[in-house]
Order: C-alpha cells, then structure tokens, then sequence
C-alpha cells in the first residue's frame, strides 16, 4: 500500500492538502460525526483515516439492535449511577436514535419496528410492577412516549423458550441490518464529497497553533482540527475513564425457528434475533470480565461455547442447533455509561464510550462533536 510520499500530485491534493477536518475511525460515530459537521460547515473538506480496511471495532459486527435501555438495565443502573446521568444517557440514545431516522430512511438500513423483550431467568427476581410505573411515567415525562414497557409472559410460549420466568415489552425498539445502515451512511458522506484513507493508522498527533500535526501509518497530514472517534481502541487517551469491552458473537445455521424480534437477558449482557432463517446471539462478557477487555478479534472458546449452551437449551430448545459464523466486536465501557464528548486542547476532540449502543447513541455524538468547534 503506498506511503503518501508516494502520492501523485492529483492524490496530495484530494487527500492530503487542506483539509480542515480530519476524522479518526470510520465507524457509526466517526461518519456520523463527518455528516454533522458538512450540515455546519458545507465548504470545508473532511477526510476520515481508518486503519483497517473496513471500519474496525463494533460498528459493522454488532447484533443491529436499535435500543435505548432494557427495564432490568436500567434497573440496574439507577442501582449504581446517579439518576440524572441515567436519563441524560437515555436521552441520548434516543436522541441519535432520532437523527438516524432523519438521515436515512428505514428502507436504507431495513428498519425493522419489533419492539424488544428483556427475559427474565428463574432464578432472577421479578421487577416490581410500580417500578414499571415509574419507568413509563418518567418516559412519558421526559421524551413523551407513553407506555414503553409492559410485562409480557406470553412471549416464553409464543416463542418456545425454556429457563424463563417472564419478559418485559418494549414497543419502541426496533432492529436494523447493520451492513445497510453503514452502507447507506458511507454513501451519504461520499454524495457529499467526504474523503476517506483506509488503511492508515493514527500513530500521534500534536495541536500547534492552529493546526494539528498527524502522524500515521503512511505518513504525516495536517488538519485545522482532529476527531477521535475510536471508542474501544481509545484507551491510551483516557487510561482511566474506559476500557475496551470485547463482545462474544454466533450465528446458526438456517433452521426452522418461530423467534421473531429483538431479545436482551440478564441485564443485556446476553442479547440475540432472529436474521431470516438464523439466529444471531451475543454477549457473555458477564463470564470474563478481565479477559474480555482485550482489543484482539480472538474468539473466547469458553465463552462461544456458553452461548451454544444456552441457544441449545434456552432459546432453541427440541432443535438440532449449528453455528454457522462466529465473530467478536470491540465495545467500549468505563465506570460511567454516558459517552465521553470533549475537547483534549482546542484543536482535538474525541467521542468515545458508546457503552455497547453505537447504533443509537453514535449519531448523537457525532452531532455533539461537531458542535464543540
């Protein structure tokens, strides 16, 4: 791959010359953030580096879950975070939520208006049905949506599913194809002549004066301003306040299911869908912690093989189950779940911390982050 001393003249001027805003990862934030930031700024030129050959990280490997919090989630974060950062997270997952909507329709990225169920094990203890209440109430209150969560016992039946107790409905979550949602967000930054080096890895950068020098794998480049957008693959930024958060996925070979929707367990650490005649199923980090805070795309054997364990005996029960496909993702998560949206100097701003809800908070960093120059 060439080194940009090897660029021609025609290419130095269309990737390396002028460019007033360089973007740090391809992915849901850093093209969304290249979209809000053309809306602002329409005459300015914006490149976005990538270091893979395709966005690497979570955007184009996670379950294509349009959701903005389970009721045994939130549940649990009013257990351990302050209520007021609950709902501002909340709100800007429903805020990107509704900017995606706005950008493209729900034929580009196959919107899909399931709702969600959260199920609820045996052995877990049932929510109470006046903190139900007091989900719906402050739903209505601070976003207007009227009666988002119901319990809902019939789904185990409906869907055949064993080791459950019962499941909470949401009406409003929704699944999306994420290859169509990034396709199309990729294809509205082009139409807009947003620029994009794949291949090239930020190595450093330092803010002088006016400008930020960047270093990268294939050479130096200047920018009027830099965006991080590199949410598990930022840690050196911010070696206290996140962590990568590796993410365990399979999915079956097509077999014949009744399973339609979007579905979270034990406080999201599980999630899977039906994709056609296959299921997809997720999560697991809840069994290694520690070891799952790697940035390496390794399957975790012990992991993978609990996933099988419960798509055998939980959610596909009766049925002859093969994996088809195995991946892994690379979330970010810190010890608050609101992303991080701030400037390091004058010249450099990062948004990272999506908290394992690219889909619905990305767009609302990116729209954050281009309002911070």
């Amino acid at each position: 791959m060439l080194d940009f001393n090897q660029f021609s003249l025609w290419e130095r001027r269309q990737y390396l010359e002028n460019n007033t805003f360089v973007i740090v990862g391809a992915g849901i934030v850093g093209l969304s953030t290249a979209l809000s930031l053309k809306a602002r700024f329409p005459k300015e030129k914006i490149l976005i580096i990538e270091r893979g050959y395709l966005p690497t990280g979570a955007s184009s490997k996670n379950a294509g879950f349009a959701c903005f919090g389970s009721p045994t989630e939130l549940h649990d974060d009013l257990q351990h975070m302050p209520k007021k950062q609950v709902w501002e997270t909340v709100a800007l997952r429903l805020e990107g939520l509704q900017i995606l909507k706005s950008r493209l329709s729900e034929k580009q990225m196959a919107w899909r208006a399931c709702g969600s169920y959260d199920l609820l094990l045996n052995h877990q203890q049932k929510l109470e049905p006046d903190f139900l209440q007091a989900l719906n109430q402050q739903f209505e209150a601070y976003f207007g949506l009227s009666e988002v969560y119901k319990e809902d016992a019939s789904a185990l039946q409906q869907f055949g599913f064993q080791g459950y107790q019962t499941s909470y409905f949401n009406r409003f979550e929704a699944s999306i194809e994420t290859d169509q949602m990034l396709n199309s967000l990729f294809q509205l930054c082009v139409a807009q002549n947003i620029q994009f080096l794949y291949g090239t890895a930020l190595q450093a950068f330092e803010a002088a004066n006016d400008q930020v020098l960047i270093n990268t794998s294939k050479g130096d480049l200047t920018a009027n301003a830099l965006f991080l957008c590199t949410n598990g693959f930022s840690q050196s930024y911010f070696p206290n306040e996140l962590r990568p958060a590796r993410a365990q996925v399979c999915l079956t070979q097509p077999l014949q299911h009744g399973i339609k929707g979007t579905f979270h367990s034990d406080s999201g650490y599980y999630y899977f869908r039906d994709v056609g005649d296959r299921i997809l199923f997720g999560g697991g980090r809840n069994l290694d912690f520690e070891g799952e805070t790697s940035t390496d795309f390794d399957l975790n054997p012990s992991i993978q093989n609990a996933l099988f364990q419960k798509l055998q005996n939980e959610i596909l029960p009766g049925k002859k189950v093969e994996i088809d496909l195995q991946w892994t993702g690379i979330m970010c998560v810190g010890n608050e779940k609101k992303p991080i949206i701030r400037a390091l100097n004058k010249n450099v701003f990062a948004g990272v911390r999506m908290g394992g809800m690219g889909i619905a908070i990305g767009t609302a960093v990116g729209e954050s982050l281009s309002k911070l120059v």
